[in-house]
């Protein structure tokens, strides 16, 4: 037996490592009777038995009973042609059999669902029988995260193969390939590559795919990992991948000349290289005519440019900035403030916080409660926090516009990036007032320059500029104007569709 368990010292200066490995097929077998879920049963033969071993709690037992034990039994004690493994092979009505005698592929396949079926006289060969099962897998694929009123809810669920399902359902092109690699040193997770051959340029795809290849950890528990250890920036609190629940945002990913990944287990794909506009489009945009979805589009990106710079703003003026106040609203103001004892910033920060201890508050508990915390919770507060004299009544309303604002975007890491980013802002206005706010949003606009996805610049089309692309940005384009792909994907193929489309006066004449 070739087993070791490693536990280097401290001072070795490596990260601790549990290597087991077994060039014995008895051996690997006598490990996994230590586990209580792992079963053996004798099946007589003409010839010599067959002894059939899996993990229960792996394989789904109605395609073992029926697949692999009936037939067995059915076959063995009559049957000459069952005698080898190669003879079993045919007589089971099970596809992507495996007759091995490689004991590390023996150890994946029993780990992955695999029954291990071999002769009682042949101790190094085995045959390897798929009967994975979907425990504790979500039926409903429903979206949950980035609902859509408008439109389909389709996402993605916790199994790779039926998100791959999905694609392919809607993506009906031999070109769509899927590319998978193992990740993972104890957990052997399945991450899937998704490109469209001809369309995605190739350069993406080796990027993401080194990159993937070069990770060293444990256990993947979920496709947001992957997007922390691929990014090509790790201090920066914007995501540099777009990450999805929805199978329509996905498909338009791939057709517009992006690479999707995502792990076994994780209902979230990451999309890449991704840009910051790509952030704020919402599938609904495109299900709806392009003056609505224009209008609500605008409507989305300024709600996000406010709830970033209304508080730091509203520090700025009523600290060092009063003469820049209307004398209509100076009045009300001065009073709102009157018996406040604090500071602006003071203010400022303690009702963020209480939004924030809200909101965390909120998400941690029963949906029901959640939402009863949020309503009657904030009321309750923002009550007490004016009849106390610790805020201003104008405050209140800012603080919870600005709140509101930052839930507009439909990704939900970039509405985490932007209530984040009001904290700095707000501290750089408070100590300098408009020229802090400046300067804030002056090292934003270098921050965000100096991003890149994949390699590819996270502020384009804006910076470098590509004028072209600019179609679908501010606004929606109708569809005659979106017929070619972003050209800072440098797709191997413009084209998407051809511009046309049917005008009333080419109707067909009544007769």
């Amino acid at each position: 037996m070739d087993a070791t368990l490693e536990a280097p010292s401290p001072d070795q200066g490596e990260a601790s490592k549990v290597q087991v490995e077994f060039d014995d097929l008895d051996l690997l077998i006598e490990q996994a009777k230590r586990s209580t879920d792992f079963q053996e049963m004798r099946i007589p033969s003409a010839g010599e038995d067959f002894t059939v071993a899996y993990y229960a709690t792996l394989v789904d037992k109605e395609h073992l009973q029926k697949r692999l034990i009936e037939p067995l039994q059915r076959h063995a004690a009559q049957s000459d042609d069952i005698r080898s493994l190669e003879g079993f092979s045919r007589w089971i009505p099970t596809e992507e059999i495996e007759v091995t005698d490689n004991v590390e592929v023996i150890q994946s396949k029993l780990l992955k669902g695999h029954a291990l079926v071999r002769r009682t006289g042949d101790r190094k060969r085995c045959a390897l029988v798929p009967l994975a099962g979907l425990h504790g897998m979500r039926k409903d694929n429903t979206t949950e995260n980035e609902f859509s009123v408008v439109g389909p809810n389709v996402g993605f669920i916790e199994d790779l193969d039926t998100n791959v399902h999905l694609l392919r359902m809607q993506l009906n092109i031999p070109q769509l390939v899927v590319k998978e690699l193992t990740i993972g040193s104890m957990s052997k997770s399945r991450v899937a590559i998704v490109y469209i051959e001809g369309v995605t340029n190739e350069r993406n795809v080796q990027t993401a795919r080194q990159r993937l290849e070069a990770i060293d950890f444990d256990v993947i528990f979920d496709t947001s990992l992957l997007d922390q250890m691929i990014a090509d920036e790790s201090a920066t609190p914007f995501p540099l991948f777009v990450t999805t629940e929805r199978r329509d945002r996905v498909v338009y990913a791939l057709v517009s000349g992006q690479v999707a990944i995502i792990a076994d287990g994780s209902p979230y794909f990451i999309t890449g290289p991704s840009t910051l506009h790509d952030f704020f489009i919402s599938p609904e945009d495109y299900y709806l005519p392009w003056i609505l979805g224009s209008f609500f589009r605008i409507i989305r990106i300024s709600g996000v440019v406010f709830s970033l710079f209304a508080t730091s703003f509203y520090i700025a003026i009523t600290t060092f900035h009063y003469e820049v106040i209307p004398q209509d609203l100076l009045g009300p103001l001065i009073y709102s403030r009157m018996n406040v004892p604090f500071p602006p910033v003071f203010e400022v920060l303690f009702l963020e916080l209480t939004i924030e201890f809200l909101r965390e508050a909120g998400a941690r508990l029963p949906t029901k409660i959640g939402q009863t915390l949020g309503i009657v919770g904030g009321i309750i507060i923002g009550q007490a926090a004016v009849e106390a004299a610790l805020t201003s009544n104008i405050l209140i309303i800012v603080v919870a516009l600005s709140a509101l604002a930052s839930f507009t975007t439909p990704i939900y890491k970039m509405s985490n990036t932007i209530r984040f980013l009001r904290f700095p802002m707000i501290v750089l206005s408070s100590l300098w007032g408009a020229i802090g706010l400046f300067i804030g949003i002056g090292f934003l606009l270098v921050h965000i320059t100096k991003l890149t996805s994949l390699g590819s610049p996270y502020t384009v089309p804006v910076y470098p500029l590509r004028v072209g692309d600019l179609n679908d940005s501010l606004i929606r384009p109708p569809f005659p104007w979106t017929s070619k792909r972003p050209g800072y994907l440098h797709p191997r193929s413009r084209k998407r569709y051809k511009p046309g489309t049917a005008r009333a006066g080419e109707d067909a004449d009544e007769d």
